[in-house]
C-alpha cells in the first residue's frame, strides 16, 4: 500500500487525493473489499491533512467508489453495484478521454433508452415558448463555424437538453446535468470531424418540425438516427479510421 500512496503536491488538494484514489480504485491496483489505512496514516504517507483526507473520502464514498463505516477504516465497493451517477465522469477521466469500445456501448445504449423518451415526450408536452427557443437554437446551428468544436459541443448539448426539459418530467432535465460532463467529452470528439456537422444539423432540423407537428413517434425515430449516427462514426474512431 505505502509504495502506491506518494505525497501528493499540487494547489487543490482534495480534488488530487479523490483523483488519486479513483485511478487506484478503478485500475484495480486497489481490490474490492480492501480496507484502506486510517485517516491519520493516509494524511501522513500522502503529506496532506486530515481534513483534506475526510473531504476526499466522503466524495469517494458519495460515488460509490469506498464505504465509510462509522470507527471502522474505510472499504473499497464494487463501483458497479454502489455507484452514482457521479462516477460516469470519473470514468470516463480515468481513461482519459480515450474511447473505450465497452464504455461508449454502454452510454449509447443507455442514451437511445433515455433520449428517445425524451423526444416523444417533448413532441406531446412542448409549449409556444419551447418551439421559440428550437428555432433559436437552429438559427444558431445556421450562423456557427463548423470548426468551432467548443461552440457545437454547447449548442449540440444545449439542443438535448431543451428536448429533455420540453418533455415535461422534471427529471429528466437532471439527468442531463448530471451527464454533461461525460456527453460533452464525446461530443468534443465527434465534432473534431466537421463532416458530420451537416447530417447533426439536418437532423436537428427535422427533430424540431416532428415536436412541432406533435409527432411522437417521428421525432423519437429522429432521435434514435442521431445516436446511431453517433454511434456508427465513434465506432469508426475507435477503429483508426474516420
Amino acid at each position: 500500500m505505502q509504495e502506491l500512496l506518494e505525497p501528493i503536491k499540487a494547489d487543490s488538494l482534495k480534488d488530487v487525493f479523490v483523483t488519486r484514489f479513483e485511478s487506484l480504485i478503478l485500475s484495480g491496483k486497489l481490490k474490492i473489499g480492501q480496507k484502506l489505512p486510517s485517516e491519520r496514516e493516509l494524511a501522513f504517507q500522502l503529506g496532506v491533512s486530515r481534513p483534506v483526507v475526510h473531504e476526499g473520502l466522503v466524495d469517494l464514498a458519495t460515488k460509490g467508489l469506498i464505504t465509510l463505516k462509522p470507527r471502522s477504516a474505510a472499504v473499497v465497493s464494487d463501483f458497479r453495484k454502489e455507484g452514482s451517477p457521479a462516477i460516469l465522469a470519473s470514468l470516463f477521466n480515468y481513461q482519459e478521454g480515450k474511447l473505450d469500445a465497452k464504455i461508449l456501448s454502454s452510454i449509447l445504449s443507455i442514451r437511445i433508452l433515455f433520449e428517445g423518451e425524451t423526444a416523444n415526450l417533448a413532441a406531446v408536452h412542448r409549449t409556444k415558448d419551447h418551439l421559440i427557443a428550437f428555432k433559436k437554437l437552429l438559427k444558431k446551428e445556421e450562423k456557427i463555424s463548423h470548426s468551432d468544436i467548443e461552440g457545437l459541443t454547447d449548442l449540440d448539448f444545449e439542443f438535448h437538453h431543451l428536448i429533455a426539459i420540453a418533455s415535461d418530467n422534471l427529471i429528466y432535465p437532471l439527468l442531463m446535468n448530471s451527464m454533461r460532463l461525460i456527453y460533452t467529452n464525446l461530443s468534443r470528439q465527434f465534432f473534431s470531424d466537421p463532416l458530420v456537422v451537416p447530417r447533426v444539423f439536418t437532423y436537428h432540423r427535422e427533430m424540431v418540425e416532428a415536436i412541432e407537428g406533435k409527432n411522437e413517434i417521428e421525432a423519437e425515430t429522429v432521435m434514435k438516427r442521431i445516436l446511431k449516427h453517433g454511434e456508427k462514426h465513434f465506432i469508426l474512431m475507435i477503429n483508426g479510421r474516420k
